[in-house]
């Protein structure tokens, strides 16, 4: 077992989004995206509600990301030097249609993309592009109060359209939406939908998670369409959750809690709401209204494959508030007593990737792709043999142990499509705009007041990777 492959074909890479690294925000015609204007990731509250800037502040990492927009040659050459299959990135919405509703695309941010993609063609590297990666246009988001609005199914429509007739030559893999059941906890960064003057309500959040479920399907109706070869897949936030007790109430709490982010994978991969949906919004006086064609659209229309991020597990219990809340999880949780945590207080659980893996597996029966996971850690740049590097064993250790688990996955009968690690080289947090929490394999030089000097260097996980790359995961030490 120590010694056994990952299959042939298994697609090793690395994850990036546009809003946390590409950067120039103001340039080749972009407009702004949700994400411009909020340098905490719009999850940031304080006494008032939720801030939200109308323009864009300089305290705002995200403006220059690390600047991929200008070095993405470089970058793309250090992907290749570690042997990534697959390169998991976004399109900037904004950057092709920049208020959202126009009615021609901008083609100076196409012909970006154009050339990004000619990099990865030139290493044959396989691009994996995320169509909506928390980075709504801004314009919709203030004049169409974002996805509670119905009218964003057209806006979204036109825009993967131009995409997808644009690269259906060139990408063969496609996500609809990054985390798409992370619109109940992040209406603004998620969903494009404000939170500054008001909080929305359950009816407007369910409407919403509609309307996205609705333009999931009809992109991949189109997708289809337009390239019948397309594979094309859902995106879940996933958390694994555990009873804190042996008492029932607290093992009905974990389904309960578990149900919610079901819900979304169920819709893209039966074509239908579930049961304990429909009790739930009976219970909640959540009506979703429905326009002809809906229906059949969501079950004509589901997903090639569903992918997922996973971080961390949580517990649930009946009564929550008799224990501690885990730190860093955007959907909530109480803390597992049993784990370490990282610097961030997020839990680490490599197990609860097999489970992902197998409880997902177990319930769909479709490939399955792992598109985020890694390790957020404060590393320091040292002098090393040669040159500028980081000793960051740590990381490592934590990759190793969920690709462990990973291949026990494997093992149990799941079919596994690939493994793209979460910020394969340093970008900005989305969650606290920091980069100080770094998950690359390559250190960039930028720190979290701005300063420094973008220059790359290779960590010593990225030596290992590219060995683990290179013997299929069969060398993991």
């Amino acid at each position: 077992m120590a010694n056994k492959r990952f299959p042939e074909g298994f697609l090793w890479g690395g994850a990036t989004a546009a809003n946390q690294y590409e950067g120039g925000y103001n340039e080749g015609g972009k407009g702004l995206s949700v994400q411009d204007v909020t340098p905490k990731g719009g999850i940031s509250h304080g006494e008032g509600g939720t801030v939200i800037t109308e323009v864009p502040t300089e305290d705002n990492l995200k403006l220059k990301g690390i600047d991929f927009y200008h070095r993405y040659k470089e970058d793309i050459a250090l992907f290749a030097e570690m042997g990534f299959k697959v390169y998991r990135t976004s399109i900037a919405w904004s950057r092709i249609f920049p208020k959202g509703d126009e009615l021609e695309p901008n083609e100076e941010g196409l012909k970006f993309y154009d050339k990004v993609l000619d990099e990865l063609e030139k290493y044959g590297i396989e691009p994996l592009i995320t169509l909506s990666h928390y980075e709504t246009p801004l314009h919709l988001a203030r004049e169409y109060d974002g996805w509670t609005n119905r009218k964003l199914i057209e806006f979204y429509e036109r825009y993967v359209r131009v995409v997808f007739e644009r690269y259906k030559n060139r990408v063969k893999y496609w996500l609809t939406f990054n985390e798409i059941n992370s619109v109940l906890h992040a209406p603004f960064m998620s969903g494009g939908i404000p939170t500054d003057t008001k909080t929305p309500t359950k009816q407007e959040l369910y409407q919403a998670v509609h309307h996205e479920l609705v333009a999931s399907a009809l992109a991949t109706k189109v997708g289809h369409e337009i390239n019948p070869d397309f594979k094309i897949g859902c995106m879940i936030l996933s958390m694994p959750a555990y009873a804190i007790t042996s008492h029932p109430l607290d093992v009905l709490a974990v389904r309960q809690f578990e149900r919610e982010n079901y819900l979304f994978a169920d819709v893209h991969v039966r074509g239908k709401y579930p049961a304990y949906a429909k009790r739930y919004f009976k219970e909640n006086n959540i009506e979703i209204k429905f326009e002809d064609g809906d229906e059949e659209l969501l079950k004509n229309n589901t997903v090639d494959f569903v992918s997922f991020s996973y971080y961390v597990s949580v517990c649930a219990a009946h009564n929550p508030e008799k224990y501690t809340s885990g730190k860093g999880n955007l959907l909530g949780g109480i803390k597992n007593p049993y784990l370490q945590e990282s610097e961030w207080g997020w839990q680490i659980d490599p197990v609860g990737l097999r489970i992902v893996l197998n409880d997902f597996y177990d319930r769909y029966q479709i490939p399955l792709f792992i598109v985020e996971n890694g390790l957020g850690a404060k590393d320091v740049l040292v002098e090393g043999e040669n040159g500028p590097t980081v000793e960051d064993d740590y990381r490592i250790d934590y990759l190793k142990q969920h690709l462990e688990q990973v291949r026990e996955a494997i093992e149990d009968g799941v079919e596994v499509l690939g493994y793209t690690s979460w910020g394969c080289i340093d970008l900005v947090s989305a969650s606290t705009a920091e980069l100080s929490k770094r998950y690359g394999y390559i250190y960039v030089d930028r720190n979290d007041d701005g300063t420094g000097t973008l220059n790359r260097y290779k960590k010593k996980s990225f030596y290992w990777y590219k060995n683990v790359i290179a013997t299929n995961g069969e060398e993991l030490d």
